[in-house]
């Protein structure tokens, strides 16, 4: 940043009350006024574990991969392979059945 451009920073920073803006922003909270709203897609694996209560370590045991791996999957940089996709969806579908199943296998 040029010192031009810090000036102007510096001077508009002088010139806020964070006080009265933050106030503001949990009126608008409450009020149901948020601006704006982000959406995160939650992947098929984060689905999956999180209906069956479980930590990425104990799924991934229970799944039989690395936690790397099944983090690799919740973040998007892998994709499971089509057996691993077939169990995520049974499990997303039924996950006291698949809970059951597997505790016995």
């Amino acid at each position: 940043m040029t010192k031009k451009g810090e000036a102007k920073l510096a001077a508009r920073e002088r010139q806020r009350d964070l006080g009265s803006e933050l106030l503001q922003a949990v009126r608008d909270i409450k009020a149901g006024r948020t601006g704006r709203i982000i959406r995160v897609e939650v992947s098929q694996a984060t689905e999956a574990r999180l209906k069956l209560g479980l930590s990425q370590a104990d799924f991934a045991e229970m799944l039989g991969v690395s936690v790397r791996t099944l983090q690799d999957w919740e973040q998007g940089r892998r994709e499971p392979s089509g057996a691993a996709k077939a169990l995520l969806k049974v499990t997303v579908a039924a996950p006291r059945t698949v809970r059951k199943v597997l505790a016995a296998a």
